[in-house]
Parts: structure tokens; sequence; C-alpha cells
């Protein structure tokens, strides 16, 4: 029996929605005013921490990374608002949910203004907080806890890295705050940190640790397990945290510490190596997944990937480009796979869908603008940001660049297909769930409206903004919120790049195009087929190249094994039966028996007088006789 909505369920719809609303329009106004106004402003508001030397104010940044941040936050988180109020209709516990994400965005709000280290970590662990949260916002399911706990384990590994990271800076130059940093970083270089008994370069290890924290957050290779477990949460929260937000808060923090990295060109390499690996590596896995939520959340995996080539080719500007556009497509196709969920009766499998197209005709055509925008289908958003990124892994003098270039390219086509294959699958073909099918209906108009919204910025968020973030007009638009070293021509080298070279996105997201057409329109026999005669490769990626399995190996089970050890033996045997527990306990067994010879009846006393008094004359009596 459905439970009543809590108390004060619609005013924490329209307070949290109609502030946030307030806050996108204010923000595109910062976004023009310090953008193209250059009123960039930052300074203190109070002293928050002071210990020894280590001094950290409360201050405020607000320059056009900045307010390019925001723009995308208040944004997405505006109309994830507007949709939940639809979506979560029938769930119970509506304030708990839309405290959860309000209380996210300002964590996420936190982070981008930040104007020292420790206070981005501030931000940096709220979103974290409230992630996990928000994944196990549904606790009765023992899923949802496990995918909660999952994300909050994997980045606190990451975070261990980032935290050691902000240690070696302040060892390295006496400060956190970022101009400060900034000022003292060229004087870093050639110098050496002594680290796990080596002697390593200062600026490589700071950014190498830092970046662990970016892996972890942006669920880049290695550390990208919790992200497809995180579909458990609801999707408004898929839409806003793993899309769109806090994903992408490893893509800002490179960017950000742009300065450092610059003068770090080794860990540049590794980035780049990262980012390609994780671009190729999550598109394999998201072309045989079933779940529509899983994906798109590979999806997700994949694009940051491309994001991190481009930062580590030193093309900031363009990795933020594509942050940008992402951000609209991607939350799109959640929130649109939000509105095929609610049709179909909460059934998230592909397989078990088709033949939607007519049934939600509004719903497939805002998904249909998304899939062109992360396709990279020529004009949309997506064709703009993407390509720039593989253009600029092309002319990039970077020892990793022809690697990313080559897994950016093969990427572009394995999404296409595993895109264009969730719109086949869902919307076309004949429905192979007639009881939901016929009961399908389009979501409400307040799940809708976000959904148009989002469909307009998945195709003009491209084109009206690409001179700000790859033409000429970078170096103004950004000014000092980036930095590109005298050695960094990347974004006037990208303009003599080869015909084929710039052409070869869009001809790999065309061959995408074709052959998922051909595998589930022309033929859709063919994808049964080719897993039967391709078995082992076919589970090899539907278990997610056995990262899970290979970690519970590795580090789950050991680590189980340990923990059930101390408990066992060392706190229950040797501390509970050897230390003050047992010797307590041992007292207690001691004074029981005792007890039991004071019974209080006359009898057992007489009775005990009367054996030792025989005691007594017996030992008189053989005593005297051996004396």
């Amino acid at each position: 029996m459905p439970q009543p909505p809590a108390a004060g369920s619609r005013a924490a719809e329209l307070v949290t929605t109609v502030f946030l609303f307030a806050s996108m329009v204010l923000s595109w106004f910062a976004f023009a005013d310090v953008g193209f106004g250059h009123h960039d402003s930052h300074g203190a508001m109070f002293s928050w921490m002071t210990s020894g030397d280590l001094k950290v104010d409360w201050a405020l940044r607000i320059d056009t990374l900045t307010v390019v941040m925001l723009v995308v936050v208040t944004t997405i988180s505006s109309f994830v608002h507007l949709y939940s109020i639809g979506y979560m209709a029938d769930d119970p516990f509506q304030p708990r949910f839309f405290s959860y994400l309000s209380l996210f965005t300002f964590a996420m709000l936190m982070l981008v203004t930040a104007d020292n280290l420790v206070q981005l970590f501030f931000g940096w662990e709220g979103v974290g907080l409230m992630s996990y949260l928000l994944i196990g916002f549904w606790y009765q399911k023992p899923e949802a806890n496990a995918a909660a706990i999952k994300a909050f384990v994997v980045n606190r590994i990451g975070d261990f890295g980032f935290s050691l990271g902000i240690f070696a800076v302040f060892l390295m130059t006496g400060a956190v705050d970022f101009d400060t940093v900034f000022a003292q970083a060229p004087a870093l270089t050639g110098k050496t940190i002594h680290f796990l008994s080596w002697d390593v370069d200062a600026l490589t290890l700071i950014c190498l640790l830092l970046f662990m924290g970016a892996m972890g957050k942006s669920a880049q290779f290695l550390l990208h397990t919790w992200l497809p477990d995180a579909m458990e949460g609801p999707t408004p929260v898929s839409a806003l945290i793993h899309a769109a937000t806090m994903v992408t808060a490893g893509v800002f923090m490179v960017a950000r510490l742009s300065p450092l990295f610059e003068l770090a060109p080794n860990a540049q390499t590794f980035v780049t190596f990262i980012g390609a690996t994780t671009a190729f590596f999550a598109a394999t896995i998201g072309l045989v997944q079933n779940d529509i939520k899983r994906i798109i959340a590979y999806s997700t995996c994949s694009q940051l990937g491309y994001m991190f080539v481009a930062m580590g080719t030193g093309a900031y500007s363009i990795g933020m480009f594509h942050l940008f556009t992402h951000a609209f497509f991607k939350a799109l196709l959640f929130l649109g796979s939000g509105s095929v969920i609610l049709a179909m009766h909460h059934e998230q499998d592909i397989r078990h869908m088709g033949g939607l197209k007519d049934k939600i005709p509004f719903t497939y055509w805002t998904m249909v603008i998304g899939t062109l925008a992360l396709t990279g289908f020529p004009l949309t958003a997506g064709y703009f940001s993407k390509d720039a990124i593989i253009e600029a892994a092309y002319v990039s003098t970077n020892p990793m660049a022809l690697y990313a270039f080559g897994m950016t390219v093969i990427a572009a086509a394995l999404t296409a297909f595993y895109s264009w294959r969730l719109i086949f699958m869902t919307f076309h073909g004949s429905p192979h769930d007639r009881h939901h099918y016929e009961e399908a209906r389009e979501s409400p108009i307040v799940m809708l409206i976000p959904l148009g919204f989002l469909a307009a910025g998945a195709i003009f968020a491209g084109y009206p903004f690409k001179e700000l973030f790859v033409g000429p007009g970078v170096a103004e638009f950004f000014r000092d919120s980036l930095k590109f070293g005298p050695t960094n021509h990347i974004l006037e080298d990208m303009h003599h790049i080869p015909y084929l070279a710039s052409i070869a996105p869009t001809v790999m997201m065309a061959i995408g195009f074709v052959i998922a057409w051909e595998f589930y329109i022309r033929r859709p026999e063919l994808p049964a087929e080719l897993a039967r005669q391709q078995e082992p490769l076919y589970k090899f990626l539907l278990n997610k190249w056995y990262f899970d399995e290979l970690y519970d190996f590795l580090l789950v089970r050991p680590t189980l094994w340990l923990g059930r050890v101390l408990w066992k033996y060392g706190d229950g045997w040797v501390i509970d039966g050897l230390g003050p527990d047992g010797i307590s306990a041992r007292v207690l067994d001691v004074t029981r028996g005792v007890v039991r010879l004071q019974t209080g009846y006359l009898y057992h006393y007489a009775f005990a007088m009367l054996i030792g008094v025989a005691a007594l004359i017996t030992w008189f009596m053989f005593g005297a006789r051996v004396g």
C-alpha cells in the first residue's frame, strides 16, 4: 500500500526549485558580466582556520572558469529539480530528496567558487557525501545501500591521493591559496620530494596526487567501478550528479590547476593516457549493456575520458567546452531515460521495450536530439566540442597524443553504435512487453519542460560558444583563469590539421550509426548470432572487463578475511580472552562459584561445619600417628 507524502512535500519542492531557478538566472548574468565584462573578483570573506603556518580564509574566486561552472551547475540543477517534482510525485520522502539535491548543489557551488585548495576540498567532500546519500536514497533496497557504500569507498581512495597532493603543495609552497601557489609554481621546477624512499620531481608528484582525486571523482579507468552501480539512485540523481556536475569536478580541478600541470609534462602525459584509455574502455562496455541507465552511465565515463584527453594535451578551454556542452545532452539523455522508465512502470531493461516512439513521441524526439549531440552529429553541441578534442589530440606533442587520437576516434564509432542501439531497441521495432507497452503514457508536463529546454541546449550550446572556447577569443574570454604555457600553441596548431584527420570522428560516427541500423533495424537477428559466435568476447564486455571480480579477489576478500581474523582472534580471543575483558570475566566466574556457597540455609552451614570438624579430627588423628 503506497505511503502518503510526508508533511511539507509541496513546500520542499517549491522552495528549492524556485530559489534554484533564481540562482540560474543570476549565474547567466554573472557569465555575461565576468566573461565579457571582465569583472573578475576574488577576496576573503572571513578567516576560516589557523594552525601554525597554515592560514585558510573562506574566500570566493569569481573568474571566467568559475562562471562557466556556475552556469552548468545551476542550470542543470534547476531543471533536475523541476523534473523531480513529477518523477518523485509518488515517493513519500520528497522533503528528504529535495534537501539532498539542494545540499549537493550548495557543495558543488562551494567547490567551483573556492579560492584555495582546502575550501575546494570542503566542496569536494561535500558532493561526495551528498552523492552517497542520494545513491542510497531508497535505503530499503540492499542494492542501493551497496552501491552507495561502493561509491563512497572508491572515492575515498581517490580523495586520499587528493589530500596528499594538498599536503605536498603546502609542504613546498607554505600556502594553499591559488594566487600564492601559482606564483611559486615556476620556482618548484627541478625540485624534488622524498616520497616512498625515492626523490621524485615535486611538481610531477603533486599533479599526479591531485589527479588521483580526479580519477575517483570523475570515474576514470581503475577507479571507475562505482559509477555504473550508482544508477541505483533515482534517475534525477543520475542526471544531476553522474552526468553533468559532480563527475566533472575532476575536470574543473585540473583546469583550475593548469598553472601546475603546464609545468609537469610527465603528469600531463599520464592524464592523457588515463583519459584516452577510459574513453575507449567505457565505450566497449557500453556496447553490450542492457540497463538503459547503465548504458548512459558508461557513456558518461567515456565522455569524461575525452575531457581528460583535452586537459592532458593542454587544451584546457576545449576540455571545458566539452564539459559545458556535455552537461546539456547527457542530462537530457538521463532525464529522457527516466521518462521511459516511468512510462514502462520502472522497467529499465531495453530488451523488454520496443516500439515506444509512437507512445511517448516527445520523449523520443528529445532523446534522438540528445543522441545526435552525444555522437557528434554536425552542427549539434557535441560536434563542436568532441571533434575539437580529437583534433587537439592529433596536433599535440604529448607522448601519448597519438594513442589518445586513436582511442578517441575508435570511441567515436563505438559511441554512435551503442547510442543508436539504445534508441532502436527502446523506441523502434515491435514491443517486447505488450502489457507495459499498452499502458505506456507520456510523462507529465513538469517533466517534459526540462526535456525541451535541455534538448535546445544540446543543439545550441555549441556553435554560439565555439569562438569563446576554441577560437581566437579564448585568451580574452578566459584571461588568467586558465594558464597556457609559452610552448603551448595547441589552439593555433589545430587550424592546420589535415582534412582527413578532421573528418575522422564524423566518418566514424556515421559508421557506428550504419552498423547499429543494420544490427537492430534491418537484421535484428544479427546481434544474438554474433554474441554466440564471439561468446568469450561478449561475456568479457558484458562482465565489464571483470574489474569487479578482480577487485573482489585482490582487495575485497583479503580485506574481509583480515577483518574477520582481527575480529575473531585479535578482538575475541586475545582482547576478550586474555586482556582486561578476559580477566574480568574470570573474576566473575570465580565469584559466581563462591556466591553459590552462601545459600542462607542453616542445615547447609551445619553440614559444612560437620564436614570441617570431621576433616580436622581426621587430620589430628593421622598427624599424631605419623608423629
